[in-house]
């Protein structure tokens, strides 16, 4: 494969890039960047690119994407709600980490997810990868139920499902899409050390101040 070949190729991926296409990365865009910045906005950006996935993935007639989109529509509204709730200690649910049960629910999510998706993608559809599909579709279930609870360890499950979605995007020939993954990918690197970095602070704030005078003392 020469230079030639490969500017022919994108330029022919790039000719079949919609204006709709475009306004949807873009929103996702803003979505995980909106998370990386621990904005509660991340969410009204995640659902319309959500709403308007889901009519690209119709027209192309992806419909287990579609119902994949769907579910991210429903956590993103759950998410909100969950983000906006107020606690003890601060006006909204503070990020945390994953505890044993936590873990347990993820793992739930991801076999079960794992071999729906495989039974309905070998059953139902023409899929020619649906395994890597499943798998991706299931992690990335799992790491948006500990987004919508802040969980600090929701990066790590979307990274897992990202770092398997890259190949599997331009093996479908969405380099667009792929390219987007990459991104995602690379920012949620740094938005998992972002987000440790706050709980440290909130857990800083939350020590009662004459404890931490008798620290400083000592």
């Amino acid at each position: 494969m020469n230079w030639a070949t490969i500017a022919e190729y994108i330029s022919a991926e790039w000719a079949q890039i919609t204006f709709f296409q475009m306004i949807a990365v873009a929103f996702s865009v803003a979505e995980v960047l909106l998370s990386y910045r621990n904005n509660v906005l991340l969410y009204p950006a995640g659902i319309i690119s959500c709403a308007l996935t889901i009519v690209l993935m119709l027209n192309a007639e992806l419909y287990a994407e579609s119902v994949l989109t769907v579910y991210y529509l429903v956590m993103s509204m759950y998410g909100w709600y969950r983000w906006m709730q107020r606690t003890k200690h601060a006006d909204h649910l503070p990020i945390s980490r994953s505890n044993g049960r936590d873990w347990l629910i993820v793992g739930g999510i991801c076999v079960s997810a794992f071999f729906i998706f495989l039974f309905a993608l070998k059953t139902y559809t023409n899929s020619t990868v649906p395994y890597m599909d499943s798998f991706v579709a299931a992690t990335a279930w799992a790491g948006m139920w500990l987004l919508a609870r802040r969980k600090l360890e929701n990066w790590i499950l979307l990274n897992i499902s990202n770092i398997v979605a890259i190949p599997l995007l331009f093996y479908k020939h969405l380099p667009l899409n792929a390219l987007l993954t990459l991104f995602l990918f690379i920012v949620a690197i740094f938005g998992y050390f972002r987000w440790k970095k706050i709980i440290k602070q909130e857990n800083a704030a939350q020590v009662p101040e004459d404890k931490r005078l008798s620290l400083i003392v000592e």
